[in-house]
């Protein structure tokens, strides 16, 4: 077993270090300085920018504002790179797609530059510092009782999912709240959760299997709408945590079972369903496994399954958006070609607009291709002369 990352700085004339913890993966800073309220945002930026690490020794809410800086001063710089790229030739959809993504990466690299020490029992020792315990330990488990370093954006990120733990997501199909937890991703796109609670049902559905459940949405959906066992699968320990959790919450404990599986569980049942990541790439985070899929790869071997995993007459329901087909990363020539490869046919499906805000925005940088996706379900069933 590896040895846990460390980070390392000089303080008051003595080498010191501390656990290093990034949820993105970034490595620890090979250079880390001393930062206080009084650095300047413009030096603060300029260190960023060359990789080395900012630990904070100022006040909490200081260093929220410059992290606020930071980001104007990204914005700044992107406005007029935008500007720049105005005189040249438009850009294919996936050239903007893969621009954007390597502007995402960098912005997030820079910002996760500005460090914040935590105590070995998840304090921080640093005026004006809100109490992040709980959060925390949510996020990473037991404290070890070791002082780590992690990204001021990545502590951030931990309120703002305790938060959402906490007051949980409205879910208007299943007149409930769903509750995620940190790295597990929330089902804010409920139009996916609606054309689930309102397909048909195969019939005798009264097993189903969902697979790859994350918060458990779906597995609680399926159960509410009356299938009497319900398995829902997932490979992440958060995942499945935080299904167990809402599922009892929900009441639907003695319908539906849990367990850690690489896509399917053994057996066949009438219904199958799977929402996997709806964009061919490759993901720089943890939550980011739910939205990106590298070369497609949980979907293919989803279809490729299926029909081995389907009870006679059965069917798999696939929720897929077609924004990666407007963003030109896959076609709907390859998604048909994959589906027959598999053994599968469509019998029908169901598609709605996404709502969110981003469809709407004209200043996101995808909004061409945004403002054209359509969500869909689509329902298949082995075709008839393939072997099951």
């Amino acid at each position: 077993m590896s040895e846990p990352a460390r980070i390392h700085w000089t303080e008051g004339g003595e080498d010191r270090s501390a656990l290093w913890h990034s949820e993105s993966g970034w490595p620890a800073p090979k250079k880390v300085v001393l930062a206080d309220d009084t650095m300047p945002a413009d030096v603060a930026y300029r260190l960023a920018l060359e990789g080395t690490g900012l630990l904070w020794r100022g006040d909490f809410q200081n260093a929220r504002q410059l992290l606020q800086a930071l980001v104007r001063r990204i914005e700044h710089k992107g406005a007029r790179a935008k500007r720049a790229r105005t005189a040249k030739p438009a850009a294919s959809p996936a050239e903007l797609f893969h621009r954007h993504r390597l502007t995402q990466l960098q912005r997030a690299r820079l910002l996760a530059m500005l460090l914040i020490p935590i105590e070995g029992d998840f304090a921080i020792q640093l005026r004006r510092a809100p109490d992040v315990r709980e959060a925390c330990l949510e996020a990473y488990g037991p404290a070890s009782g070791e002082r780590l370093v992690i990204s001021l954006r990545e502590l951030l990120g931990l309120i703002g999912a305790h938060e959402w733990r906490r007051k949980g997501v409205f879910i208007p199909a299943l007149g409930e709240r769903i509750h995620p937890w940190y790295g597990v991703f929330s089902p804010v796109r409920g139009e996916y959760v609606d054309l689930v609670a309102q397909a048909p049902l195969p019939p005798g559905a009264e097993h189903a299997f969902d697979i790859g459940t994350g918060t458990g949405v779906l597995a609680a959906l399926l159960a509410k709408r009356g299938i009497k066992r319900v398995l829902g699968t997932d490979m992440d320990e958060r995942a499945l945590g935080c299904a167990r959790e809402n599922i009892e919450r929900l009441g639907v404990g003695a319908q539906v079972e849990l367990i850690k599986a690489d896509l399917f569980p053994e057996g066949r049942a009438p219904l199958v369903v799977c929402n996997p990541p709806w964009l061919p790439g490759k993901p720089s985070s943890s939550i980011e496994y739910a939205i990106y899929d590298p070369d497609s790869r949980m979907l293919r071997t989803y279809l490729d399954g299926l029909a081995a995993h389907l009870a006679e007459h059965g069917e798999g329901w696939l929720i897929l958006s077609d924004l990666a087909e407007h963003l030109g990363l896959r076609t709907r020539e390859q998604l048909l070609g994959w589906i027959d490869a598999a053994g599968l046919e469509v019998i029908a499906r169901l598609d709605t607009r996404p709502v969110h805000g981003k469809a709407s925005d004209a200043d996101d940088p995808l909004h061409a291709a945004r403002s054209r996706e359509v969500t869909s379900l689509w329902r298949l069933r082995a075709k008839r002369n393939a072997a099951v």
